[in-house]
């Protein structure tokens, strides 16, 4: 049958401009059981606090990489509401650098504001990192929670520029002991282990035309130049594809940092990492803005021999290898 008419659209203009800044989740939620057994509660406190806590104009863009119906289901309706702008979903999980790869080509702001889907954030967020990322020289990524063992891995060319003697920075161990135990809690490491991952290590404030960071950055929330992390992701990737479901993650922080990037850290705590499960203090920050989760605390406390196994970090910690290892021989 020949052509009818003339394309409607044919001459016609585009009047939608992006915004300056596109945040980007990575969804990954198979099922709910074992590790996943909560995570379509973190991942809904994760989208809903961008949502709720973003005063910034932003796109929102999400990439499902194979995730159940249900949660596909949750994410169709928020796209149904335009809570959503775009949405990408694999009906595979293709890994998750191939999936950084196609976020990244796919979001058209020149600023990125990339995280997993365990991270909450917290108000004015956004404007901490965006001030960094203006106000500092040749930034690469700026996170919104501290790590210190961060400060060992991928950080030389950051550290480099705190050690200027034209730049003011302070070192020794100057983070709140609450972000340490929240760290743990939400890793699953108990305290020996975390000892052992940061012997040697200090805090670093930096202060660069009167606004302070930390130095260091990780991978899994970061505020980034869009040509930052592609000509990251070229190099690593030269043929655009990587056979891998996980891993390569530190590879790029330190591809980074070997490129010269910077990489910092807000002063303020404007974002909680969750980890596979929310705990009552980010339940509590949720519901303070207006945003309805369930915590997976106990209902009520443990007597006896089980308060020592649900609150002693060690044996919590070997009991979660033990869960961990049984979980994956059954789905070998």
């Amino acid at each position: 049958m020949p052509r009818i008419g003339i394309n409607p659209s044919r001459g016609k203009t585009v009047d939608f401009q992006p915004a300056r800044t596109t945040v980007a989740v990575l969804v990954y939620a198979p099922h709910q059981a074992g590790y996943f057994q909560s995570r379509g509660d973190v991942t809904k406190a994760t989208i809903e606090s961008i949502l709720a806590n973003t005063q910034e104009p932003f796109d929102l863009l999400v990439f499902d990489n194979g995730s159940s119906p249900e949660m596909v289901a949750y994410l169709e309706g928020l796209y149904e509401q335009g809570a959503i702008d775009y949405l990408l979903l694999s009906k595979h999980n293709i890994g998750k650098l191939n999936a950084l790869n196609i976020i990244f080509n796919s979001a058209p702001g020149e600023i990125v504001a990339y995280t997993d889907d365990d991270v909450f954030h917290l108000p004015k967020w956004l404007s901490a990192h965006l001030k960094i990322i203006d106000t500092y020289p040749n930034v690469g990524a700026v996170t919104g929670f501290y790590i210190r063992q961060r400060v060992g891995l991928s950080s030389e060319s950051t550290v480099a520029f705190a050690s200027q003697p034209e730049i003011k920075s302070e070192r020794g161990f100057l983070i709140p002991r609450k972000w340490e135990e929240e760290y743990l809690d939400n890793t699953g490491r108990n305290w020996e282990q975390y000892q052992a991952e940061t012997a040697g290590m200090e805090d670093i404030l930096v202060e660069y035309h009167g606004l302070e960071a930390w130095v260091s950055a990780h991978h899994f929330q970061m505020v980034c130049p869009k040509h930052v992390i592609k000509e990251v992701l070229v190099d690593m990737m030269p043929d655009g594809w990587s056979d891998q479901v996980m891993g390569r993650m530190v590879e790029l922080d330190d591809r980074m940092d070997a490129k010269g990037y910077l990489r910092l850290c807000t002063k303020e705590q404007t974002m909680r990492l969750m980890g596979n499960a929310i705990s009552g203090d980010v339940a509590e920050l949720a519901q303070a803005a207006g945003i309805a989760v369930q915590s997976a605390g106990l209902a009520q406390k443990s007597r006896g021999l089980m308060a020592y196994i649900t609150r002693n970090r060690a044996v919590r910690f070997l009991m979660q290898s033990v869960v961990n290892k049984f979980y994956q021989w059954l789905n070998q």
